[in-house]
């Protein structure tokens, strides 16, 4: 296949990168000077462009960000950061708009092109939206924001499913310079409240309601029961996704009638390059939410080159990322990095199983999707429906499979390869964070016929150079070893601090590992030096693709009068890929345990959200503890993994017995289990 254009910004570093279906890969062969590099790397490969992208970052990303960013003022310097203090600074002096990359920029060369098509919950309704109506529409709503007292530097949160409007929301925000934090639209009021309140926003952008899968979600009434405990909220401007009327109060305005009012024009705000963008929350081993800081240049010009990249994205391609916005994933692949690129990039506001199982690839066919990115968890829920909803369609438009938020299975890995993919489409099975901003480690980009080994992300992205650590804190070096996943130096796209508290920030990723920034997460490094990903090191726990902290399930579930204390651990699930598992000590008084236990599953739904439910509650006596008072997780993970005479030391244990009493009640729980199925 003939080598395609990339952009001028590309171009220059990744000259004439070649494009090619299948397992082969794509082979970077720039010709341009790229330092000292081992000798059997040749100038241009990927070998090559990755040592100099460690070895002299200031050279590598200088011509990218030159020339793939619109840029006000240029920077002075390219980078400036130490780990041990959690100092990131990226491309210091410049100025530029992020919005302006996304929207104007296209707009001035074709403004026709569609950039968003949002395949809406119901089937065959999609709507295409082009450069020119986006750019439009995100003017006009940042006018109607900065009429209503938004300012730069303002925060507002953005409530809503995935929607052309939820796009232009988070790129008004951007163009005006108010910071946007997009709340997953699952969430409870409970959680929106505290998420609104820790960052003090001053206006909530939201639907009348919302659609997914057939069903109605009320998601203006959660926001009216959120904002009553929100001071700092002075509007909620609400559109319109049905024709249902809700109540409006004071605070509410019909954001599509102000809209119409305004003017389609909007003069964007010059941008400092480390000034906020937006906030995104994720849990931590600790029970409140941490808002995670990304700033402008470095995210957006990562989040574009990862795109471009890994998923071989070409000029005229319609890109298939079927995340929510609610997610890192949604803001750097459906929103920010494809737009940057000039890309169609698909809207998917329905769910994998509605009107069938065949709704995936059923999109494909009729949008003629190029590249598909989703979740472990919706391959697995699919490949149980067998194949046939997947032959009923034509995928022949896919080029390159994508796997997130979680390791995927071998069993998925080739089912997702050989069957939707019908052995010919690139499969890059991708590794990162919300704190990373973009993908770190994936099969691609890679040498030209590279292998792609199943249900491993393999290969580290130009600029992040991982690191294993053992228990002691020192480097794991070789292959065929495992160990803390850390990342030894500084890249664009990673989170800047935790909003309001930066120490907070270095105490979660760079205390551990001084000089390094921890991951969370395990790792093998194979004796050909690729990378998988083993799981959390820390109480976190990924049910479905959405990181959770098990203590933000305790804490829901201990507000219950008859709960003095819990213990939530994460266990292996054949569609969720991880699930909570809950031990749960009672008063000696309760009567009613049935009952205690539904009304802790409905503490979980309300205040975090349905998805954070235990799958399984069992009611013991006590807790497995040391003497100290810490709860011994590692044991209950074992007792419920069937691993219960492997148990390890227990010495530590305040009381050693516990774990017979608890066994007991787990076998006599399985054995209930049993005879209900």
């Amino acid at each position: 296949m003939a080598a395609r254009s990339l952009g001028s910004g590309v171009g220059r570093l990744l000259r004439g990168l070649h494009g090619r279906s299948g397992q082969s890969g794509w082979l970077p062969t720039a010709t341009r000077l790229l330092g000292s590099v081992p000798q059997a790397a040749q100038p241009g490969s990927y070998p090559a462009l990755s040592a100099q992208a460690a070895q002299e970052p200031a050279a590598f990303w200088d011509p990218l960000a030159r020339d793939t960013l619109v840029w006000d003022t240029p920077y002075h310097t390219v980078w400036d950061c130490d780990f041990r203090t959690g100092k990131i600074g990226w491309f210091l002096g410049g100025q530029l708009n992020v919005s302006v990359n996304c929207l104007d920029q296209h707009v001035q060369k074709s403004p026709e092109t569609v950039a968003l098509i949002w395949e809406r919950d119901e089937p065959g309704t999609e709507v295409r939206i082009t450069y020119r109506e986006l750019l439009e529409t995100t003017c006009r709503l940042a006018n109607t924001l900065k009429r209503h007292g938004v300012h730069r530097g303002d925060r507002v949160a953005i409530y809503m499913p995935v929607s052309p409007l939820a796009v232009a929301a988070m790129l008004a925000c951007a163009r005006i310079g108010a910071i946007h934090t997009v709340v997953f639209a699952g969430f409870s009021a409970e959680s929106l409240a505290g998420r609104i309140n820790d960052a003090k926003c001053k206006v909530v952008i939201t639907f009348n309601q919302g659609l997914r899968g057939g069903r109605v979600v009320e998601l203006k009434k959660i926001v009216d029961e959120a904002v009553k405990n929100c001071p700092t909220v002075q509007h909620v401007l609400v559109a319109h996704r049905t024709d249902a009327k809700v109540h409006m109060g004071n605070l509410d305005i019909s954001l599509e009638q102000e809209m119409a009012n305004e003017a389609p024009v909007c003069t964007p705000e010059s941008m400092s390059s480390e000034d906020m963008l937006f906030m995104l929350y994720t849990s931590g081993s600790t029970g409140s939410p941490k808002g995670l800081v990304h700033t402008q240049a470095g995210y957006l010009l990562y989040a574009a080159m990862t795109h471009k990249l890994v998923f071989d994205y070409q000029p005229g391609d319609v890109f298939g990322c079927v995340a929510d916005i609610g997610w890192i994933t949604g803001h750097s692949y459906v929103v920010y990095g494809p737009l940057c690129n000039g890309a169609t990039t698909v809207l998917f506001e329905s769910t994998p199983v509605y009107p069938d199982a065949g709704r995936y690839w059923e999109t494909v066919q009729r949008l003629k999707i190029n590249q598909f990115y989703g979740a472990p968890t919706a391959v697995r829920l699919l490949l149980k429906y067998g194949d046939a909803w997947v032959k009923k369609y034509d995928r022949s438009s896919l080029r390159t499979l994508g796997s997130v938020g979680e390791p995927i299975n071998h069993e998925a890995w080739e089912w997702l390869h050989k069957v939707v993919g019908d052995g010919r489409c690139t499969l890059v099975d991708t590794w990162w964070q919300t704190e990373t901003g973009g993908i770190c480690i994936a099969p691609r980009p890679s040498e030209d016929g590279a292998e792609i080994l199943p249900g491993m992300a393999m290969r580290p992205f130009f600029g992040i150079v991982p690191a294993l650590m053992d228990e002691k804190g020192n480097v794991v070096e070789g292959g065929d070893v495992s160990g803390a996943l850390c990342i030894s130096q500084a890249w664009p796209g990673m989170a800047r601090t935790i909003y309001g508290d930066h120490q907070r920030f270095v105490d979660a990723y760079f205390r551990a590992y001084p000089g390094y920034y921890f991951t969370g997460d395990g790792a093998h490094r194979t004796e050909g030096g690729y990378y998988q990903i083993t799981g959390r090191m820390d109480d976190v726990i990924n049910i479905s693709g959405h990181r959770l902290g098990t203590a933000e399930i305790e804490d829901a579930m201990a507000d219950h009068p008859a709960v003095p204390e819990t213990a939530v651990i994460g266990y292996p699930h054949d569609i969720k890929g991880e699930a909570a598992f809950a031990f749960v000590v009672l008063k000696d008084d309760t009567s009613d345990t049935n009952m205690v236990v539904d009304e802790l599953k409905s503490a979980v739904a309300t205040k975090i959200a349905k998805y954070a439910v235990p799958d399984q509650i069992l009611v013991v006596k006590r807790l497995p503890k040391t003497r100290s008072g810490k709860v011994m997780r590692r044991l209950l993970r074992k007792i419920i993994t069937s691993k219960g005479q492997d148990l390890g030391d227990t010495t530590t244990l305040e009381d050693p017995s516990v774990i017979t009493e608890i066994l007991s009640a787990f076998q006599k729980y399985e054995d209930q289990r049993a005879a209900t199925k």
